[in-house]
Formats: structure tokens, sequence, C-alpha cells
């Protein structure tokens, strides 16, 4: 299991459980492991998402964006949830930007 910091400072945690579920549901990112610890660290901007989750964005180009969906527990623990390749999502959602 690998952690990195979220923009908000929080550790998010990266279970091996969720890695497989990626994997088996999105094949496309069986290559992708590094790029979602990144996105989840240094994303391009982040949306609100579902409930308390987030998701974490990084432009691939060609409208290709890598989502990454996460969710932050009590501002001290989070994990990340899923990921998925997008062409569009909606920026009236944005909660933070890089600047």
């Amino acid at each position: 299991m690998d952690t990195v910091i979220s923009v908000d400072g929080v550790p998010i945690r990266f279970p091996l459980e969720r890695w497989f579920h990626i994997v088996e549901n999105h094949d496309d990112l069986a290559g992708y492991y590094d790029d979602i610890l990144a996105t989840v660290e240094k994303p391009d901007l982040v949306l609100r998402g579902y409930g308390a989750s987030l998701i974490a964005v990084r432009n691939y180009g060609h409208q290709r964006h890598l989502m990454v969906v996460y969710r932050q527990l009590a501002g001290q623990d989070g994990f990340i949830i899923t990921a998925y390749f997008s062409r569009k999502f909606d920026r009236k959602n944005v909660v933070w930007t890089q600047h």
C-alpha cells in the first residue's frame, strides 16, 4: 500500500485491494499505478464528487482526463476509491485548481 498527500494535506492511502478493483473494471489503467498516485498528489484540478468524495483530475491531452476518486476522512486519513479515463467533466464542480 502506498500513500500520497492530497492538495488539502491529507494522507491518502492506495490499498492493493483498490488497485485490483481498478484494473479489473478499467483494464485500460493497468499501467497507470504511479499516475494514479501522482494525480491525487499533484492534480490539475479537484472536483466535488458524490457524497463526500473528491475527484482529482489530470489532463492527458486530446480531451482525455485521468479521474481519481478518493475520500478524505476526518482530515487525517483518506483512501483512493477508483480511477478511470473520461473525455469530459462538469467544471461547475471544481473545488480546487492548480495556480
